[in-house]
């Protein structure tokens, strides 16, 4: 079950809607299952030629208390309280009985009616649907007090989490208080009049993500939405001059007087405040491009995403919130540096996992600093043209996915493992498609019949456990292959083969046989073993020079802040 709560100061036009036909004729027999004291009057319940009358004598009881409040002036100025429950679509329909035993609870445990007070605010309980019911009170009481109801939201929440354990009813995924806002009903319905597919709220976040994921400075970041196509930015400053924040409009979304809607950072989502960005931006260290015994920058980002499941695996939850918020930036960044036919998956993939990178644990940011560097850095080379360091890339997030769904239902982060768990499925598409073309490639180039006997023999002895899978799996080919590569370049095959397996488990990956082909495949390319390799920590932050944006303005215009319609 689900509680909207809201305020107002119209409890005559409250009690009209909720009798009324509703804004899409939807109300059904709407009626009242409930009340302060079980003898308010029932405007669905009469003659049709009464109904108004009693509507408005249930409106002038409810009132009751506030207009003794008003000659004393003290009546609230908001003294509407509205709170509507709905069922989950797969909940059975509920008796009227059973929805106003719900509606007491939840008057009693938000402080509207509290269980055992004669002075509780009045409040009515209306149904005009199978699945919800809309709960109108006064917020003063019998003792012209104002209602104490405070955090009423969350305690709301809680009663309604023990109801749907008490009647077998749907549990809800419950969240921490740090998803975004999502958008109101009326920002989607302007959207849709519109044309667009996403709300403005959600195209600005989506904006502002990779903006953060690609800048390497504030002002950079500033910069990069400066220069995007109908995006509008508007910065506070302090006395002193220091930036205070920042602000985001679309062009053309405009409230009635014509005015841009604006959105802070801190409106789109929490980590989009600008001292939360100048968080992750001050620990980000841009490699130096002169470096040239430094691996290349799609391997670097690689090796820094197989390490986090085995960072997720340990107990320091600071390093592993802060893995999983540089993770998410590297997926708001991929679509920037993916073919044009995976970029739906991938967008795809960076909203959902969004959800996954924030809980109450607070991110030691410095902690994963290397994953974000490397991913900058990818931005300043064009992408490798065979594909297959987008795959191996891939191909280590699906374990981070499933790694993350695991961290998140260890500490009961509902939201988040069902984003991390959603991700892997888009990102599982997304690598399916990129690995099919290098895969083939390798699998093409098949080792001879000997040579081929003779790696199964390893297997076998290497990694006895997936032996049988991997031989049958139709990438055994291409891993093959890789191994033969390897020992034409002065590899131990039966070393390179134990290196690749011991870098992780081999239990989350659904083709152990791909998983290796890409380990050994990158451990064969890189310039030589190197600490500075590894997303762990010890990584010394290199003095921070002046660059040009890391990607060219209208790229990020063009592919990643395009909003469709």
């Amino acid at each position: 079950m689900i509680a909207k709560i809201s305020s107002g100061k119209d409890t005559a036009g409250l009690i009209r809607y909720l009798y009324g036909p509703g804004w899409a004729n939807e109300h059904t027999d709407p009626h009242l299952v409930a009340s302060w004291d079980g003898f308010a009057p029932d405007p669905g319940r009469t003659a049709t030629a009464t109904a108004t009358a009693t509507r408005k004598l249930l409106v002038a009881d409810l009132d009751l208390h506030l207009k003794q409040a008003r000659r004393l002036g003290r009546a609230p100025k908001q003294h509407v309280w509205h709170c509507s429950i709905r069922a989950a679509p797969e909940d059975p329909t509920l008796s009227d009985t059973e929805w106003a035993t719900i509606a007491r609870r939840i008057v009693a445990a938000t402080g509207i009616a509290p269980n055992g007070d004669p002075d509780g605010c009045r409040w009515a309980a209306v149904r005009h649907a199978d699945d919800h019911i809309h709960i109108a009170a006064t917020t003063v009481r019998g003792d012209l007090r104002p209602a104490r109801h405070w955090n009423d939201y969350l305690t709301a929440d809680k009663e309604l989490a023990a109801i749907e354990k008490e009647y077998g009813l749907q549990q809800v995924v419950r969240g921490d208080r740090t998803a975004a806002k999502r958008p109101t009903r009326a920002e989607q319905e302007k959207a849709r009049r519109s044309g667009h597919a996403t709300t403005a709220r959600e195209h600005l976040r989506t904006t502002a993500r990779t903006a953060v994921s690609v800048a390497t400075s504030t002002e950079e970041f500033l910069t990069i939405l400066t220069a995007t196509d109908n995006v509008l930015v508007e910065t506070q400053h302090f006395p002193s001059g220091d930036l205070r924040g920042y602000k985001l409009a679309l062009k053309g979304d405009t409230n009635a007087a014509g005015e841009p809607i604006w959105y802070s950072g801190s409106k789109l989502a929490p980590d989009l405040s600008l001292p939360k960005i100048q968080q992750r931006l001050e620990v980000t260290a841009p490699q130096p491009d002169t470096d040239r015994g430094r691996p290349s920058p799609w391997h670097q980002a690689i090796t820094a995403t197989e390490c986090i499941p085995q960072i997720l695996d340990q107990a320091d939850d600071e390093a592993a919130q802060a893995h999983l918020a540089a993770f998410g930036e590297a997926l708001d960044a991929l679509p920037l540096l993916a073919p044009q036919n995976l970029r739906p998956q991938l967008r795809q993939a960076a909203f959902v996992f969004e959800r996954a990178t924030r809980s109450r644990i607070q991110a030691e940011h410095h902690h994963a600093r290397t994953l974000r560097s490397a991913v900058r850095s990818m931005l300043r080379e064009p992408a490798p043209k065979d594909g297959a360091a987008l795959a191996m890339l891939l191909d280590a997030a699906l374990l981070v996915a499933l790694a993350a769904t695991r961290w998140h239902h260890l500490h009961h982060h509902d939201q988040q493992a069902t984003a991390a768990q959603q991700t892997h499925l888009h990102l599982q598409t997304a690598y399916d498609q990129a690995a099919a073309t290098p895969l083939a490639a390798l699998a093409h180039r098949k080792p001879s019949a000997p040579t081929i006997e003779r790696f199964t023999t390893l297997i076998h002895e290497t990694v006895p456990a997936h032996a049988q899978q991997i031989l049958d799996d139709p990438g055994w080919h291409a891993l093959a292959t890789a191994l033969a590569d390897a020992e034409t370049t002065g590899h131990q095959s039966a070393t390179l083969l134990q290196q690749a397996a011991d870098q992780h488990t081999l239990s989350d990956a659904r083709s152990p046989a791909r998983t290796l082909t890409w380990r050994i495949h990158r451990l064969t390319q890189r310039t030589g073993p190197s600490h500075r390799s590894h997303a762990g920590t010890g990584v010394k932050p290199t003095s921070r020079t002046q660059t040009e944006p890391l990607v060219p303005h209208h790229l990020a215009t063009a592919e990643v802040h395009t909003r469709r319609r």
